[in-house]
C-alpha cells in the first residue's frame, strides 16, 4: 500500500533526528496533481529547513501545489529566513500540517500568516497528529523550559537484573534490541551513564552503523562521576565525539587534570543530599548547551537519582527472557526509592512490542505518582 504524503514527510523528519538540535527535525513534500515535485528534511543548524529544501527541488512547479510538512512553518527570522515567506512567494495553494509548533514565538502565528496570504491550511488530526506529537515531544519540552527531554533506558532480565552478581552484563538482551539502542543513540543529542558503568563495562558509548563503525555524528557523552574516578584510558575518551565528566568541585585536582589531558571536559556541579552530582543542575547546563534529547542509559545509581529527582520524561525498558538470580546482582533503578507502593512511579500511555526474543515497554511517568514531568 502506497504511503500518504504526510507519512512520507514523517519518514523524512525521522531521517533528520539527531542532527538538527536545538532545531526540530522536520520533513516536507511539495505535491501537485498527485505527483511529488520536491521533498526535503531539516539540515543541521544554519542549513535549509525542510520546506525550503522541498521548494527548491520543486522549483517553479511549486505554483498552485500543496505542501505537506510535519511542523508548522516558522515565521521568525533566525539563522535562516522565515519559511512562511518562501511558501507564500512560491505560490503554494494549501499547506498540510502534522503538528503546530510548540515554540511560543511561532505557535499559531505561522498558520495565521499563511491564511492571511490566502493559503488554505489543513490542521493536525488523527494518527499523523499523534505521531508528530511524539516526534516533537523533546523539542516541546526544551523550547518551553530550556531543559532536555530525559529518556531513561535500561535492559533487564525477567527477574529484574541488569548484570550477574560478578558484574557481567554482556549481553542481557539480543542483537535486535541492541541494534535498536544504536538507533536511539543516533537520534539522541547526548547519552548519559554513571561512573560505575564506566568502571564495570568500559563502554564506548558511540552510535554505530550495522557494520559496527562509528557514525560521522556522535551524541555528546556525559558521565556522572562525582569524584573523577573515570580512568584516563577509558575507551570512550579515544572515540570520536566529545565527553563530559560531571564532577563535584571537590573532586581531586590531579584526577581532573588527567581526564582533561585525555580529552574529556570537566563540568563541576553542586552535590545533592546524597553527596552525588546534582542531576537537575547538570541537566540545566546541558539544556543551555542545546541538548534537547538526552538518553540516560544507567546504571542503577544514575537512573535512581534521576527518578528520585523527578527528572525522567519517558522510559524504555527492555526485558529479556532470561533469569539471572542472585541477591547481589544489580537492578536497573536504585536510588532512594519510595516507602509505599502508592508512591511508586507509574507509567501511562504504555506500549508493548517484541524486539527479536526480547520485549520493549515504553511509557511516560504519570502525573501524581512519584515522578511528575
Amino acid at each position: 500500500m502506497k504511503s500518504s504524503p504526510m507519512h512520507r514527510a514523517i519518514e523524512l523528519a525521522r531521517q533528520a533526528q539527531g542532527s538538527t538540535s536545538p532545531n526540530p527535525p522536520v520533513g516536507a513534500l511539495v505535491v501537485k496533481d498527485g505527483a511529488v515535485l520536491g521533498e526535503g528534511f531539516t539540515m543541521p543548524p544554519g542549513g535549509d529547513h525542510a520546506e525550503i529544501a522541498a521548494l527548491v527541488q520543486a522549483g517553479d512547479s511549486s505554483h498552485g501545489a500543496d505542501i505537506y510538512t510535519t511542523l508548522e512553518p516558522c515565521c521568525t527570522q533566525g539563522r535562516t529566513p522565515p519559511c512562511t515567506r518562501a511558501i507564500i512567494a512560491a505560490g503554494i495553494r494549501r499547506v498540510h500540517l502534522a503538528a503546530i509548533d510548540p515554540n511560543p514565538q511561532v505557535s499559531g502565528k505561522g498558520v495565521a500568516e499563511l491564511k492571511s496570504a490566502g493559503i488554505e491550511v489543513e490542521l493536525p488530526r488523527g494518527q499523523d497528529a499523534d505521531t508528530a506529537a511524539e516526534l516533537y515531544e523533546a523539542f516541546a519540552k526544551h523550547i518551553t523550559t530550556g531543559m532536555p527531554f530525559v529518556v531513561a533506558k535500561f535492559a533487564m532480565s525477567l527477574d529484574g537484573k541488569i548484570a550477574t552478581r560478578t558484574g557481567d552484563s554482556k549481553w542481557v538482551t539480543g542483537t535486535e534490541a541492541r541494534n535498536l539502542v544504536q538507533q536511539m543513540r543516533k537520534e539522541a543529542d547526548a547519552v548519559m551513564v554513571g561512573v560505575n558503568t564506566v568502571l564495570a563495562d568500559d563502554p564506548q558509548l558511540t552510535a554505530r552503523d550495522p557494520a559496527g563503525s562509528p557514525l560521522p555524528r556522535q551524541p555528546l557523552r556525559v558521565v556522572l562521576d562525582t569524584n573523577c574516578r573515570t580512568p584516563a584510558n577509558a575507551r570512550m575518551l579515544g572515540e570520536p565525539g566529545h565527553t563530559i565528566i560531571a564532577a563535584s568541585s571537590q573532586a581531586p585536582t590531579v584526577k581532573m587534570s588527567q581526564l582533561e589531558s585525555a580529552g574529556a571536559e570537566i563540568v563541576t556541579c553542586a552535590t545533592g543530599p546524597d553527596g552525588r552530582v546534582d542531576a537537575a543542575e547538570l541537566l540545566a547546563e546541558l539544556g543551555r548547551r542545546g541538548v534537547v534529547n538526552l538518553l540516560a542509559e544507567g546504571g542503577g545509581t544514575v537512573l535512581g537519582s534521576l527518578i528520585d529527582a523527578h527528572q525522567v520524561d519517558k522510559v524504555f525498558a527492555f526485558i529479556a527472557p532470561v533469569i539471572i538470580g542472585g541477591s547481589q546482582a544489580s537492578s536497573p533503578v536504585e536510588g532512594q526509592g519510595v516507602s509505599a507502593m502508592s508512591q511508586a512511579l507509574r507509567l501511562g500511555r504504555t506500549r508493548f512490542v517484541q524486539i527479536g526474543d526480547d520485549w520493549l515497554i515504553t511509557g511516560y511517568p504519570e502525573a501524581g505518582t512519584s515522578n511528575t514531568v
